[in-house]
């Protein structure tokens, strides 16, 4: 017995007091992913809305949409900048443009050269341009390479949930690994 007790160990109450607070510990991790997981959906939206207001801005000043502007340079007095053909749509072509019309006439900030598009919040490109996103054709936000949940909750959270119907779209399910998401202008 006297040797039992010089023994030197960790008690049970020890043990259950490290797993608890390594349980807390993993606890606020997940729940700080999960935080940046919702901020990062919410700024897909709210970047949207961002580029729509500065979009209408600048064809509020022009009478031309940026990307699609005949004179950009004459706009907006910086030199370099590519022309569009003014005929209302943002064409493909015109697309990479956009952001440096915008950056241009300083309604956005940023370093575009007419080659590059803006990043969205899970590091891919984004842009806006006239195409069909499941048979309807308009002018699109574009989100390359979302996660086809976090597609799914935009979807649900802001429009009808349903990939092919309303103002938000996806190229394929949102069941698949990475989808286009397409938020309508």
């Amino acid at each position: 017995m006297g040797r039992m007790r010089n023994q030197k160990g960790f008690t049970l109450v020890e043990i259950a007091i490290v797993l608890v607070i390594i349980g807390l510990i993993l606890g606020g991790i997940l729940k700080g992913q999960e935080m940046i997981k919702n901020a990062k959906i919410k700024r897909i939206v709210k970047q949207a809305d961002e580029i729509r207001a500065a979009v209408y801005s600048y064809q509020d000043r022009y009478q031309q949409l940026p990307g699609d502007d005949n004179d950009p340079t004459g706009h907006t007095g910086v030199a370099g900048l590519l022309a569009g053909n003014n005929n209302a749509q943002i064409a493909a072509a015109e697309a990479p443009d956009v952001f440096d019309h915008l950056e241009a006439a300083g309604f956005i900030s940023g370093s575009f050269d007419g080659t590059n598009y803006a990043k969205h919040a899970f590091g891919d490109d984004f842009f806006v341009s006239w195409l069909t996103a499941s048979a309807k054709t308009t002018h699109w936000f574009s989100y390359t390479n979302i996660p086809g949940e976090i597609g799914r909750i935009v979807d649900t959270s802001y429009d009808d949930g349903v990939n092919t119907t309303g103002g938000i779209r996806a190229s394929a399910a949102y069941t698949t690994g990475v989808v286009t998401l397409y938020i309508e202008f």
